[in-house]
């Protein structure tokens, strides 16, 4: 084929498309945006059946109930309706939720997506339920309920250093705690509550401010953020005795020699104690059923004490002890 003939050709195709006037694109494009737009109106008028999703709505009185874990918002749904309809509900404009009554506490913590069907119904506007693809809704709700709980210092915590003491009662103000959330949880909750104070190792006495910290915060609410703790500390001060150990589990007739015969106890008490404690509420015993034949050695214990003492120590560690009979 001649250059002159495949040139003829391409300009047949191509003429149509030339401009005859100046604002032929314009036209163009105008006639094309009117074609798509007829095209669409008349698409959109037309019944479709998909699958999509709807929204729910759990309905309930949130004074006496509450869900402890995120409620579902929509289900998933096969309908049929007009393209006008599906593209609102694809825009969510003017979408009204499918209502889900809670009005007591369930007894089961799912419901059936075939529940579902006429809270489904009665929503949607202008679109056909075929049927519920989702097949089970799962949820979780507890009896809201309030419970005062009396405030205490956590006892495991170590609040002043091996010199210094705290003395009781301390004083907390408020005295009590009240929550309120869901039943499971605010029961858990432990009783008396405990303040673990944000500093520690005390040598003197002070006023401090204890933040209430919790679980579930979202979920359960305290009448109070902080507690003030007012502490006393006092300082302890070393002191030590000797006594003399009772000697028990001596084998029959035989004597028994001791060395040393006399047991140092140390311990730490309050400076202004002393005629608190006293000195005779210390027991010491040697028990010879624990007796060491290899060292010939035997342990001392400490079997009873007053409650002022603290950090007590016994010297020697063991007594050498020789038995004769």
């Amino acid at each position: 084929m001649s250059f002159e003939k495949a040139r003829n050709i391409i300009l047949w195709f191509v003429r149509p498309f030339k401009p005859q006037t100046e604002h032929y694109w314009r036209i163009v494009v105008l006639c094309f945006v009117a074609a798509s737009t007829f095209w669409l109106l008349n698409a959109l008028n037309k019944p479709y059946s998909t699958q999509t999703t709807y929204p729910i709505r759990f309905v309930f009185n949130d004074q006496r109930l509450v869900p402890i874990k995120p409620l579902p918002e929509e289900v998933t749904v096969n309908v049929t309706g007009k393209g006008w309809k599906l593209l609102r509900k694809s825009l969510k404009v003017e979408v009204q939720p499918a209502e889900i009554y809670i009005r007591n506490l369930p007894r089961n913590n799912y419901l059936l997506g075939s529940a579902l069907r006429p809270a489904l119904v009665n929503a949607m506007d202008g679109l056909q339920l075929n049927f519920v693809v989702t097949d089970t809704l799962f949820f979780n709700f507890n009896t809201k309920v309030t419970k005062r709980i009396p405030l205490q210092l956590d006892p495991k915590q170590k609040v002043t250093d091996e010199r210094h003491a705290l003395l009781m009662p301390v004083r907390i103000t408020p005295d009590s705690i009240s929550f309120r959330g869901p039943s499971s949880m605010v029961d858990s909750l432990p009783n008396p509550f405990p303040l673990r104070l944000p500093t520690t190792n005390l040598t003197e006495s002070t006023r401090i401010n204890v933040p209430i910290e919790y679980d579930n915060q979202s979920l359960v609410k305290a009448d109070i953020s902080e507690a003030t703790v007012v502490v006393r500390v006092r300082p302890l001060q070393q002191r030590e005795l000797l006594v003399t150990p009772e000697l028990v589990n001596v084998p029959l007739k035989a004597k028994v020699n001791l060395r040393p015969n006399l047991i140092l106890i140390r311990y730490l008490a309050l400076e202004d104690s002393g005629f608190v404690i006293n000195p005779s509420a210390f027991k010491a015993i040697v028990d010879f059923s624990k007796y060491n034949s290899q060292d010939s050695t035997v342990t001392p214990e400490l079997v009873q004490k007053p409650s002022g003492a603290r950090n007590i120590t016994l010297w020697p560690e063991r007594l050498k002890a020789s038995l004769e009979k």
